[in-house]
């Protein structure tokens, strides 16, 4: 989220805006962009590639990406590595039911002869990566992948995570769309206007789901695949060579990572990845620490990716998240106020942030700055007008601070963030040199939440109802990233919506504006005005959200539940 939140607007119904999918109406199983019916995975076997099976797709392309020799690799990814995957899993629960217990957290004593350690290094980043000033997000369907390619940004974070629902032909699609850009045969036509590749590219920095989503339409000797290995392991096959031809690399954004066990795990399937295929320490990765855990391992988890190491990311939505979820049940020390009023200068969210800096200078590391998910208005002047000062506002406090770059959703806001970048490096391509001794931040710092200043309010119940709703349903319907009241909606917003209902209802939350307590009934009241504002066909989405909000028992991701109702 962006340091001051933009105001959003009073229309609930989300619209489309230029370059970005909004919300629209979506036939069951019809896919919006690639076309195509999406089934239940009906799987066949590879011929050649014994013990895996796969779903068809109708995905142009699809036979490339899909070769036996490709799911050859991907089934030596999950023979060698899914049983370390699955005990890191069950490490996460181990953890989780310690906070429940402790309502604590501390930096590792195990690890502390590395963070004590001064001498070592990440690798040196290649070239093209070594100006990271505006990286753009987005997801990879054929429109959006030009769109951010052309954009002007220095880099463009392909999603294949938060802001794609993993349809299998959102899967296939999203990797053709990577393989045609890295070949420069890229096109697509819509409403009879031609989107072309132009000339100077962003970099591309692509991101596979994290290591707790199964891809269910790969299996191997009985089992799916994990799709991060799926993700990871189809772009780095296909295209690594490419790449290096073309003068860049094999370059990733991992999520979800609340270890650094989890980063050892990524450096040896990178290392594996990498011999198989004849190359040599090719692979730069940068970790989203977006996990109140990894919070406090970030020097252990650039240590484990040194070689394949290229910086920590500020990943500011899922991290929130991840704070809810860790101390939902810790004490109201741990509420957070209304979603919209939680800003970066929060003291627990400057701690994260200072350190992370710290951290990954001293260790020549990149430290990338979060995400402004401000959507322009293409008819609200006074909207953009107030906006636009929050996020130049947010970006330079980011380039002062001594980030390296940042995030943005939209290609309009390319020059705001260049431009407050560029104020601070001036000819420099980063700022690496400047390591932040300042800085000394304590695990009573990184937990500080009771000092967030606002309240929890019925307006932002309200919010987090109707935006998880419309999220839920596009998401169900195929898209993950949605523009909504002027923000770029993703599944890791909709994770603080939700959590925050729950949190707020298990907790005994007061409303400060009406007295009353957060209670089922009365967010059961509040979907059902906001369902009867939205209109018809929310039925899923509503019956997802009460799963994953109102349900005893939290849901660790509410992206488990919901592949069940696009797989």
């Amino acid at each position: 989220m962006a340091s001051a939140t933009p105001r959003r607007s009073s229309k609930r119904n989300p619209r489309r805006v230029a370059g970005y999918i909004s919300l629209v109406p979506c036939q069951p199983g019809v896919h919006p962009t690639y076309g195509g019916t999406h089934v239940e995975p009906r799987r066949h076997s590879v011929a050649g590639t014994s013990g895996v099976n796969t779903t068809p797709t109708t995905v142009d392309g699809a036979d490339i990406i899909l070769s036996p020799e490709a799911l050859g690799f991907l089934a030596d990814l999950h023979r060698t590595f899914g049983a370390r995957r699955r005990e890191l899993l069950a490490r996460r629960q181990e953890r989780r039911a310690e906070i429940a217990r402790t309502g604590k957290l501390d930096f590792l004593a195990e690890t502390a002869p590395v963070r004590d350690d001064p001498d070592w290094r990440v690798a040196d980043a290649p070239a093209d990566l070594q100006d990271r000033r505006v990286e753009i997000t987005g997801p990879t369907d054929p429109k959006m992948t030009i769109n951010a390619l052309n954009s002007g940004a220095k880099v463009w974070l392909a999603d294949l995570e938060d802001a794609n629902t993993p349809h299998w032909d959102n899967v296939v699609g999203g990797q053709v769309s990577l393989y045609r850009a890295t070949r420069r045969a890229l096109s697509f036509e819509s409403n009879g206007k031609q989107y072309q590749l132009g000339e100077n590219l962003a970099v591309v920095v692509t991101r596979p789901r994290g290591w707790h989503l199964d891809e269910e339409h790969i299996t191997v000797d009985g089992e799916p695949i994990a799709g991060a290995l799926v993700d990871f392991g189809l772009y780095f096959f296909h295209n690594a060579r490419e790449l290096l031809n073309r003068g860049s690399g094999p370059y990733f954004y991992l999520p979800k990572t609340e270890s650094h066990l989890e980063a050892r795990l990524w450096n040896d399937v990178f290392t594996h990845a990498e011999q198989a295929l004849g190359l040599n320490q090719v692979i730069r990765a940068t970790v989203l620490i977006e996990t109140i855990t990894a919070a406090f391992e970030m020097e252990e988890i650039l240590y484990e990716l040194r070689e394949h190491a290229s910086g920590l990311n500020a990943g500011r939505w899922d991290y929130l998240f991840s704070v809810i979820k860790n101390f939902r049940d810790a004490g109201p020390e741990f509420v957070l106020p209304d979603r919209a009023k939680v800003t970066m200068t929060a003291p627990f969210m400057r701690a994260y942030t200072e350190l992370l800096v710290a951290t990954c200078h001293r260790r020549g590391a990149f430290a990338m700055g979060g995400m402004a998910a401000f959507i322009p208005s293409r008819r609200d002047p006074e909207v953009n007008a107030k906006a636009l000062e929050q996020v130049k506002a947010d970006k330079e406090r980011e380039a002062n601070d001594g980030f390296d770059g940042s995030w943005v959703a939209h290609p309009d806001l390319v020059p705001v963030c260049r431009d407050a970048f560029d104020a601070v490096l001036g000819d420099k391509p980063n700022q690496l040199d400047r390591l932040r001794p300042d800085v000394d931040v304590a695990a009573s710092d990184l937990l500080d939440v009771a000092n967030t200043p606002g309240d929890v309010t019925e307006d932002g119940v309200r919010a987090n109802v109707s935006v998880a709703l419309q999220y839920l349903k596009a998401w169900i319907g195929g898209l993950g990233a949605v523009a909504i009241n002027n923000l770029m909606e993703d599944a890791a917003t909709a994770e603080i919506s939700r959590s925050q209902i729950w949190q707020w209802i298990n907790q005994g939350t007061i409303l400060a504006d009406t007295g009353e307590p957060v209670t089922k009934t009365l967010v059961r009241r509040i979907l059902d005005e906001e369902v009867g504002k939205l209109g018809d066909g929310y039925d899923q989405a509503r019956t997802l959200f009460e799963q994953v909000a109102l349900a005893d028992d939290f849901v660790d991701f509410l992206t488990l539940p919901a592949y069940a109702l696009v797989r």
